[in-house]
């Protein structure tokens, strides 16, 4: 599939649909917390759903060119209704960073508000408590029998702590960030650019026990949310810290990623899931590894750039053609998402984070370079 028609005037013409769809939904959707599209209409979780930072998120990040007072009013308003979730400590996770660098930190850095700021430092403040300094990793979720597991989807959550450790000029937090990225370097990332969802490790001595597969369909697949997570978030430790171990790790996940997902359509769930007819798809995942990629073209020489570049473009294009709804009868903007297969939790409808990202790969590729990640 030829790239040449994603040009400027294409650009431009995605991301003003993307604009008007969202100045639409909004208007119902209103200061709830979205997640999963069901027949055509956005629900609404509780204020503590990991997931909650996309929506302020989306609205940010086109307030940030259009300066839309409504979407202005509504983030602020979802960021306020989670400080029940910030400050009652039981409620929170690892996923802090998906929460709060979306609302808090990019409230900081669009309009300098103090009190958003003071969020987002006691937002990573937390996530650097749930540090395991024998395994040298973050714990993922709070269950009785989950204190020495740890999942690849929290490196998105590690620009929350980069970005405190920027704020404060105090470089513990980014110690953390550094000390998980090379755990995951050593005990998720495969050497073929797959990677593990979950990693157990025993929380006294810090040994590993084993890997899970979680939401891939075993302990050594690939599930594709889970390569994506990988791929950006390797880029995005390369971004905060310029060590290129992180980068030559997002290019060979992005390698894994490219290879593995059909030319002319979504990837499955999981790479290595039996392909069946009404399978899952996740193009949730390419539009993660889709930001992902352009992020790494930034970072590598331009003889290069454009390996990530098009590949970025060429997912785009298959979304963009296939996958993405401007009607009025499906308030999400990215069809076609699965949240957990396994579970058989909203599979094949459009998920929040799917819409974010989609939107966020669109505004890369119009030149925006400061994003709240």
């Amino acid at each position: 599939m030829t790239t040449s028609v994603v040009n400027e005037a294409w650009v431009e013409d995605v991301w003003g649909k993307i604009v008007a769809k969202v100045e639409r939904t909004c208007k119902r959707i209103g200061d709830s917390f979205p997640y999963a599209s069901v027949n055509g209409t956005y629900n609404s979780e509780s204020n503590d759903w990991w997931t909650n930072g996309f929506w302020p998120g989306l609205l940010w990040l086109i307030y940030k060119e259009n300066e839309n007072a409504d979407f202005r009013e509504i983030a602020v308003s979802v960021e306020n209704q989670m400080d029940e979730t910030l400050l009652g400590y039981e409620k929170l996770h690892h996923d802090v960073g998906f929460m709060w660098s979306l609302t808090s930190v990019a409230q900081y850095k669009l309009l300098g508000t103090d009190s958003s700021k003071i969020r987002g430092l006691m937002a990573a403040s937390h996530l650097a408590g749930r540090f395991n300094l024998k395994g040298q990793f973050i714990r993922a979720w709070n269950g009785d029998n989950q204190q020495g597991w740890a999942i690849i989807d929290c490196l998105l959550n590690l620009p929350l702590l980069y970005w405190a450790s920027e704020t404060t000029n105090d470089p513990r937090f980014r110690h953390i960030a550094v000390a998980h990225a090379d755990t995951v370097l050593r005990e998720f990332i495969r050497p073929d650019g797959s990677s593990h969802h979950i990693v157990c490790f025993d929380p006294e001595t810090g040994e590993r026990i084993e890997a899970r597969g979680g939401q891939g369909i075993s302990p050594d697949s690939a599930w594709a949310r889970g390569t994506s997570w990988a791929l950006y978030g390797m880029a995005l430790s390369h971004k905060y810290t310029g060590h290129q171990r992180y980068l030559d790790a997002a290019k060979s996940v992005a390698h894994f990623f490219i290879a593995n997902m059909p030319a002319d359509a979504a990837p499955y769930w999981d790479f290595r899931a039996p392909v069946e007819p009404k399978t899952a798809f996740d193009t949730s995942a390419a539009a993660c590894a889709a930001t992902g990629l352009l992020e790494i073209s930034r970072a590598v020489p331009e003889s290069e750039a454009h390996i990530y570049s098009d590949a970025a473009k060429r997912i785009l294009l298959v979304l963009t053609e296939q996958y993405v709804s401007w009607g009025e009868d499906e308030e999400g903007i990215l069809t076609m998402a699965t949240a957990n297969f396994p579970k058989r939790a909203y599979v094949n409808v459009p998920i929040i984070y799917g819409d974010y990202y989609y939107a966020e790969a669109i505004a890369k590729l119009r030149g925006r370079t400061e994003l709240f990640w």
